[in-house]
């Protein structure tokens, strides 16, 4: 979606001890791509503000959200910023496209919660936690709003949004 990009930020909530895990998986992405990651911190909702406004001050052509329970709690809010912003922004989560952010891209909540039924059934049925296997969604899906991307003057490709599992209009 943006084939010029050079730069783009990643926000992370520091207060998490998954952030030093996926900071480096996301610099690892960046690197591969040629492009130069920024890790912009946000540790409540009254960071948000800052992170876009120095996205745009470092020129970062996009952000991407970590899924940290603080960004989830205020996708909302995010997506909002984001637009406001007119920053290109990426979530986990359909809320965050359905809100106005630009794309989620993330595992199926559906899925995640069918195999959580099934762990529960299987519990109420007296089969011990311990005992059963480990598993995780599979399915990974792709939510695009079309109305933010036409108001970021964005062309999606007819590729990705053939792709996509989703287009909000």
């Amino acid at each position: 979606m943006l084939p010029a990009a050079t730069a783009l930020a990643f926000v992370v909530n520091p207060a998490s001890s998954l952030t030093a895990a996926a900071t480096t998986e996301a610099r690892s992405a960046a690197e591969a791509l040629g492009l130069t990651l920024h890790v912009l911190p946000a540790s409540s909702e009254r960071d948000f503000d800052a992170v876009f406004a120095n996205a745009r001050q470092l020129r970062d052509s996009g952000l991407i959200i970590d899924p940290d329970q603080l960004f989830v709690n205020h996708s909302g809010q995010l997506a909002q910023l984001a637009l406001r912003h007119a920053m290109p922004t990426v979530f986990i989560y359909r809320d965050f496209a359905t809100a106005g952010g630009l794309m989620s891209y993330g595992g199926s909540l559906k899925e995640l919660y069918g195999l959580l039924g099934v762990y529960t059934g299987r519990i109420l049925r007296g089969d011990k936690p311990a005992d059963l296997p480990v598993q995780q969604a599979t399915k990974v899906e792709l939510f695009i709003n079309l109305n933010t991307a036409r108001a970021l003057g964005l062309d999606v490709p007819a590729t990705m949004l053939a792709l996509a599992d989703e287009v909000i209009e």
